[in-house]
C-alpha cells in the first residue's frame, strides 16, 4: 500500500541550511533518528504536535514559520 504523501509542509531544510545544521546535528537534538527527520523534509512523514514543536524551538522560529498545511482545493 503506498502512502499518500502529508499536506504539511515546512522549510526545516531551508532553516537548517541557513544555520548549517546537518540532519545528523537535528536529529541528535531532537532525539530522532536522521530517517525521521529526511521523511519529515521530504513531506513523507508528518511530525507529532510536540515533534512539531521541538522543530521550530531548535531553529528559534514560530510553528507557523516552520510548518504550513496545504488547504484541499473544493
Amino acid at each position: 500500500m503506498v502512502r499518500p504523501p502529508t499536506r504539511v509542509t515546512n522549510r526545516i531544510k531551508d532553516l537548517r541550511t541557513e544555520r548549517a545544521v546537518t540532519q545528523a546535528e537535528l536529529a541528535a537534538r531532537l532525539g530522532v533518528t536522521r530517517q525521521t527527520v529526511i521523511a519529515i523534509e521530504q513531506g513523507r512523514y508528518s511530525p507529532t504536535l510536540e515533534l512539531a514543536f521541538q522543530i521550530a524551538h531548535v531553529f528559534g522560529a514560530r510553528l507557523d514559520d516552520v510548518f504550513g498545511y496545504l488547504q484541499e482545493e473544493r
